[in-house]
C-alpha cells in the first residue's frame, strides 16, 4: 500500500544555462517547475502545473531558449524563487507528499538555489530518483534520460522535450509503468 494517500509529486526544473561557462557573476537558476500529481492507487496522473520563475542573477540565453523554449520575456512573467518554493509547500503540499524526479538534478538544484538565497527548502525527505529505479526494474546498467526512458517504455514523449511541465507529465507516466511492474517503492519505506 502506498502512503499519503497513494499521491506522488513528480518534479522536473528548467534552470537557466549556457553553452559553455556562464557569463561572469551569473549562475544557474531555476526558471520553471514542473510538477505532475500522480495518485499511484488508482493509477493516473491527476494534475499537471507549470509555475514560471523569474532569475534574480542570471538571464535567459539563446541556448537555454533554444533548449527549453522559454525566453527572458516569458520568465520576466514569472514568480521569483521564494514565492514558488511556498507555492510548492501551500497549494501542492511538498514537504508532507513523497516527490519523484528523473536522476538528483532537480533535487540538488533546489538544495543549491534554497541554500544560496537563505530560503527553506520546500520538499519532505521522501525523495524517490525515477532514473535509478527505472534502470534497476528493467535491468539497465546505465541510466537512460528521460526520452530514451519513454522509447523502452513503449510511451510516446508528451509535449517538448526540456519542458518542466511536459517532462514532469511523461515522467509521471514512466512513474505509473513501474508502479504497474511492482517496482516502484513503498512511499511508508522511503
Amino acid at each position: 500500500m502506498v502512503g499519503a494517500g497513494g499521491l506522488l509529486n513528480v518534479v522536473d526544473v528548467e534552470a537557466t544555462c549556457w553553452d559553455g561557462e556562464p557569463p561572469p557573476g551569473a549562475v544557474s537558476e531555476i526558471i520553471e517547475i514542473g510538477l505532475t500529481v500522480v495518485d499511484l492507487d488508482a493509477a493516473r496522473r491527476i494534475g499537471r502545473h507549470r509555475i514560471l520563475v523569474r532569475p534574480a542573477r542570471s538571464a535567459v540565453s539563446d541556448f537555454c531558449t533554444e533548449l527549453t523554449g522559454l525566453t527572458q520575456r516569458e520568465v520576466d512573467t514569472g514568480i521569483n524563487f521564494a514565492e514558488a518554493c511556498r507555492l510548492l509547500a501551500a497549494e501542492h503540499r511538498t514537504g508532507m507528499l513523497p516527490w519523484a524526479s528523473w536522476g538528483d538534478y532537480d533535487r540538488h538544484q533546489f538544495t543549491r538555489q534554497c541554500r544560496a538565497t537563505a530560503i527553506a527548502y520546500p520538499f519532505g525527505h521522501r525523495h524517490t530518483n525515477a532514473k535509478s529505479v527505472f534502470a534497476a526494474a528493467n535491468g539497465l546498467r546505465k541510466r537512460p534520460g528521460m526520452a530514451q526512458a519513454l522509447r523502452l517504455a513503449g510511451l510516446p514523449l508528451e509535449g517538448r522535450h526540456h519542458s518542466g511541465a511536459d517532462d514532469a507529465w511523461n515522467i509521471g507516466a514512466l512513474v505509473l509503468g513501474l508502479a504497474a511492474q511492482g517496482a516502484w517503492p513503498d512511499a511508508a519505506a522511503l
